[in-house]
């Protein structure tokens, strides 16, 4: 039984190679989906800027809201589907595209879309002849990729399509090659006797999976894309009597067949994923707020909401956390690392220029070993990583919290007093929302940047 929430199984077109009949099958396939099964809702869109879905599928007169552009832009696919001819659903398409590739983060953008797009069925994707980031999410969201290849080019380029699902470590199943436009009056002596065969037999030595059925070169068929109305006729309507007819039938059928067969499509497993993963995040976070240390770890006052948070602390072996106020930290740096005795003001140009330096800087508190123990390395980095400032200092010893002893002491203490192998990294955070920093997208920015300077060390 499916679950109550729509979830689409996905059937995308692809091939790097132009003219191989793509988009014809991609559409005619949609047709004879829908004839096979009146019942089974069926979708397609494309990311090619042709518009021939359009003019295939749209009735005259019907306002279009919305287009594959706005679904990229995270509006749920179910509101974006018009009712088209031949009961086919379609999402307009866009001649927008290239402008949102450079938004796409990476090739699983798709995948999370079609798993909140409550659109039912059977979707199928039409993609460009090339393998950009919108065909690559096509490809990475699919439960069935279909490769339309009529000659040996085209199956040396779909080599690309194999080697990209092998560096996601996805599974090569979901490919099929299907030849197309075949045209059968071409025989060869041997033992491979006709463009099908010798394909098949080529894609099977590649190590390719390859259907079985075929779509044939046909006359009639390339007559339906051109004619004095303009119009795109379909094979199911206009093609009967032809091979090409029955050709589609089968590998609708077969479609179909797989559609019933698969009781969790892509969508669906992406889902559930992302519902752990959000959990784990969450958890995560959560697990990472309650270690904070209640106090500020430069003058040791506990933290209330009116509190002036400004940097987020963290020793590099990751038991201990927390926060310092703005001033104190700065009154640290004014004391301590430039050795102003007196007290500045608040509204002082020097104490003004440390602030907003300090908020630009990540910095580090590094205990010395063996010969220097009973030292600190004070260095100071940009937000990426590469450091400006390095300086050592002698490191407190009595009780009272003043220069460094208090925040080491906090953070660091081990054994018997004893500071642990570790060093303090803190980074400066938004002040009106300082556990932004343990949300996991930008804590991973603080892991990693915590990596790269302890290879610095």
């Amino acid at each position: 039984m499916r679950a109550m929430k729509n979830y689409p199984y996905v059937i995308t077109v692809s091939s790097e190679k132009g003219g191989v009949g793509k988009t014809t099958l991609a559409t005619n396939l949609a047709i004879f989906l829908k004839a096979l099964d009146e019942n089974l809702p069926v979708s397609i869109f494309s990311f090619d800027n042709h518009f021939t879905i359009d003019k295939m599928f749209s009735i005259k007169g019907q306002k279009q809201n919305g287009s594959v552009a706005d679904l990229l832009l995270e509006t749920r696919g179910r509101d974006l589907l018009h009712t088209g001819q031949y009961g086919v659903n379609y999402i307009p398409s866009s001649t927008t595209l290239p402008e949102l590739r450079g938004s796409l983060k990476g090739p699983m953008v798709l995948a999370r879309l079609l798993a909140m797009s409550e659109i039912p069925g059977i979707l199928i994707v039409d993609t460009r002849p090339d393998l950009d980031v919108l065909t690559q999410n096509a490809l990475y969201a699919a439960d069935r990729v279909l490769v339309p290849i009529k000659d040996m080019a085209s199956m040396d380029n779909c080599r690309n399509i194999f080697e990209l699902f092998d560096k996601r470590g996805l599974d090569r199943k979901s490919l099929s090659l299907i030849p197309c436009l075949i045209d059968e009056r071409i025989k060869f002596e041997g033992m491979f006797k006709d463009q099908k065969t010798l394909l098949k037999a080529f894609a099977i030595n590649r190590g390719f999976r390859c259907s079985d059925i075929f779509i044939s070169k046909s006359p009639k068929v390339e007559s339906l894309n051109t004619n004095p109305e303009g119009k795109i006729y379909p094979i199911l309507t206009h093609g009967r009597g032809t091979d090409v007819y029955g050709q589609f039938a089968a590998l609708g059928q077969t479609c179909l067949n797989e559609f019933y067969e698969t009781e969790e499509p892509r969508a669906m497993l992406y889902d559930k994923w992302q519902h752990e993963e959000n959990k784990r995040k969450k958890e995560e976070y959560f697990g990472r707020l309650s270690g904070l240390k209640s106090q500020c770890l430069v003058c040791g006052k506990e933290l209330s909401q009116e509190s002036q948070v400004s940097y987020y602390c963290e020793s590099s072996d990751g038991a201990a956390s927390g926060y310092m106020e703005a001033d104190c930290f700065t009154g640290f740096l004014v004391s301590t690392i430039f050795k102003i005795e007196r007290q500045l003001p608040h509204d002082d140009p020097t104490r003004q220029m440390i602030h907003q330096t300090a908020l630009e800087s990540v910095f580090v508190l590094n205990p010395g070993v063996g010969d220097e123990a009973g030292s600190i390395d004070f260095h100071r980095f940009d937000l990426s990583g590469s450091e400006l400032l390095k300086k050592k200092y002698p490191l407190a010893r009595a009780p009272e919290r003043d220069g460094f002893s208090g925040i080491m002491s906090e953070t660091l203490a081990g054994y018997e007093g004893e500071l642990r192998d570790a060093f303090l990294i803190v980074h400066p955070v938004n002040g009106d929302n300082p556990a932004s920093i343990l949300v996991d997208d930008k804590y991973r920015e603080v892991s990693k940047l915590k990596k790269r300077i302890a290879a610095q060390l």
